[in-house]
């Protein structure tokens, strides 16, 4: 349950500014989670989630060090708790995952920096990534099959 709360406080977050920890609430409310404020407390530190400016003047959580050099660790996090299935068709990656969770892995995946990659679409339990070429695609699918393996 833990594991899911939190892919719902990393979806939320990624899909809307999320200012306070009240808004937090009420975002994981909407998505069938019902959790105190000291649940919500605790994941944020786990999460590492911090405020930064949105750039209207007001502040919303994100995730903090989205650039850091730990790729490969991350993508084993990501891919172990949440992808089932995973292949290619030319430059596109389709990821499927438990329900609920493509867009928090897809949110991750957009955050990194990985090579080649143009960006994300997410549905609720698939996730398409667009690579820049072909071989790209193929070099990433093969990373995902030795990270997993």
């Amino acid at each position: 349950m833990k594991k899911e709360r939190q892919a719902a406080i990393l979806s939320a977050i990624s899909e809307s500014d999320i200012e306070t920890q009240q808004d937090l609430l009420e975002a994981l409310e909407q998505r069938g989670y019902s959790c105190t404020q000291a649940t919500i407390s605790r994941d944020i530190k786990e999460l590492h989630l911090v405020k930064a400016p949105t750039g209207h003047g007001n502040y919303h959580y994100t995730v903090a060090g989205r650039n850091t050099p730990n790729v490969e660790g991350r993508l084993r996090t990501i891919f172990r708790e949440s992808v089932t299935s995973f292949d290619h068709a030319q430059n596109i990656v389709v990821l499927k995952t438990m329900p609920g969770l493509a867009s928090a892995a897809c949110a991750n995946l957009d955050g990194m920096k990985i090579n080649g990659l143009l960006g994300t679409i997410a549905g609720d339990d698939t996730g398409i990534l667009i690579m820049r070429t072909e071989e790209e695609a193929e070099i990433f699918c093969n990373e995902i099959k030795s990270m997993l393996s």
